[in-house]
């Protein structure tokens, strides 16, 4: 059995196909990459451990507008190589640029499909 995990994401599609999955409970925010890195990394504060690599597949920060990070429901101390992970995860994004590409309207679908596909695989 999965433990039972909350999902930040910017990505409808990752919105519609897990709102109903037991055991997940899904924060949806229409924010950029990097914040919703900053709503996992304020879940890691809190005591809630990540289950998701923030930077999980190929596809970089700034090339994706989608991204969809899991943490544990349930709260404990301080997870330290969590924190670890996701501050080191928001200074890689401040890296890269935005591309143009990842504004582009016939494209977004595609990237929403990518992004699910990643976070999906964790079931």
């Amino acid at each position: 059995m999965l433990e039972r995990m909350v999902v930040f994401t910017n990505n409808p599609m990752v919105r519609d196909a897990l709102s109903q999955r037991d055991g997940c409970k899904v924060h949806y925010a229409p924010v950029s990459y990097r914040q919703i890195l900053c709503l996992a990394r304020d879940a890691v504060h809190q005591g809630h451990k990540l289950l998701t690599h923030p930077l999980s597949g190929s596809v970089k920060p700034g090339e994706t507008p989608y991204k969809s990070v899991a943490v544990s429901q349930e709260k404990g101390l301080l997870d330290l190589p969590s924190l670890s992970l996701i501050e080191n995860s928001i200074v890689t994004c401040d890296k890269f640029p935005i591309r143009s590409k990842s504004k582009d309207p016939s494209l977004q679908e595609d990237f929403q499909l990518v992004d699910l596909s990643l976070i999906m695989s964790i079931f």
